[in-house]
């Protein structure tokens, strides 16, 4: 089967998320890297995309350049990933999108709500894919965990209890490191810090194994340094469409936690439990039985996990190979738009530009509930309301 096309906007050298999509969009086959623009710096960018192995007229200066480069060729890119920094990924996506190319963009789609509709309208317009890299979502048990709410093992969701909770920036004397203060200065990061850095990480993981998405919040936001402007703790209580209610905390002060991205499932006939950190196991509670854990890998798990996990049982997977399900949902997704046929429901499962709405509608909806309070309230995107 031919390779499609892959390109890619940011992610340069020295970059943290860069290597993880390469990895993830190279590692099955599906996607060659074709074209790029990496980096803010355009000299640096191309000669960083030709030790990369990308031919010398497709490693573009600026996103610009590659998006005119790209548009009037007969061997274009079949799909852009947006890796530049939160407040550049609007004005990009929506670019590469009105020219008629599928797009990857990273979290957060867009800065305002607004800007998400419009980015939901335009793909929705064009046909074009817009998806958003939720990629804990491509986990293999957590596609299992999916798999087993859809098809009634746990009986009615009852309650949701997501985490991301990690203790990087709970040194006060960070307070001047260019890394860090960004996340909590209102001119760069917006509204919000830790909910929009990965509160939505959380919330999108629990609304994708549920099948259920938030209605309304009430938040408890806390700066607990006080010299930052923007929240470094949330808990958020929520109520689902589906009649689920949730709890979320995420926080950048919990010392001893490091990535804290955990998920727990509880319905009328069993829970489940899963955290990122040991992404090999799922634990299931039956009602009335003994606590199990199920393997990656192990015979018998559903389709949705068995096409997501590559490596034998007892070897780990991690988060590129996490990455990789994402790309080979797209690569599914793309061949099946180009064809005119339906995807296979299994591969169906990319995190779409309405995820990467309702993230921004959730993320306003915190930053108002904690500035009064924890005054509930409506957390839906304003296109999505009856």
């Amino acid at each position: 089967m031919t390779k499609l096309r892959w390109g890619m906007i940011g992610g340069g050298e020295g970059s943290q998320i860069g290597p993880a999509h390469r990895l993830g969009a190279g590692l099955d086959g599906a996607f060659e890297f074709t074209a790029a623009a990496l980096d803010h710096r355009p000299d640096a960018g191309r000669a960083y995309g030709q030790t990369l192995g990308l031919a010398a007229d497709r490693s573009y200066g600026d996103w610009q350049e590659m998006l005119a480069g790209e548009r009037g060729r007969d061997d274009r890119i079949d799909l852009v990933t947006v890796a530049t920094p939160n407040a550049t990924h609007f004005e990009i996506t929506k670019a590469y999108l009105e020219a008629g190319f599928h797009v990857l963009c990273e979290k957060p789609m867009t800065m305002t709500v607004e800007e998400g509709e419009e980015i939901v309208k335009i793909a929705r317009t064009t046909g074009q894919i817009c998806a958003v890299n939720y990629g804990y979502s491509g986990y293999s048990l957590v596609r299992h965990m999916r798999a087993m709410v859809a098809r009634g093992d746990l009986g009615a969701i009852r309650l949701v209890k997501a985490e991301f909770a990690h203790g990087h920036h709970a040194d006060a004397a960070d307070a001047d490191n260019p890394r860090v203060r960004w996340r909590y200065d209102p001119a760069q990061a917006g509204v919000s810090a830790q909910f929009a850095d990965c509160g939505i990480h959380a919330l999108h993981m629990a609304s994708f194994v549920i099948g259920q998405e938030v209605e309304k919040l009430s938040a408890d936001t806390v700066s607990c340094i006080p010299s930052r402007l923007l929240e470094d703790d949330a808990m958020v209580n929520m109520r689902f469409d589906g009649g689920a209610v949730g709890r979320l905390w995420t926080s950048s002060v919990a010392l001893g936690r490091q990535h804290g991205l955990t998920l727990q499932v509880f319905g009328e006939k069993g829970g489940l439990r899963w955290s990122q950190e040991q992404p090999n196991q799922l634990f299931w509670m039956p009602l009335g039985g003994r606590l199990q854990t199920i393997e990656r890998g192990e015979a018998n798990l559903s389709p949705e996990a068995d096409r997501t996990s590559r490596v034998t049982i007892g070897h780990a997977e991690g988060m590129p190979l996490a990455f990789a399900n994402i790309y080979l949902d797209l690569a599914a997704a793309i061949r099946a738009h180009t064809a005119g046929q339906p995807v296979d429901p299994a591969a169906d499962l990319y995190p779409r530009a309405e995820d990467g709405l309702r993230s921004m509608a959730a993320v306003f909806a915190v930053a108002a509930s904690g500035r009064d309070d924890g005054r509930w309230v409506d957390a839906r995107p304003p296109m999505f309301r009856g």
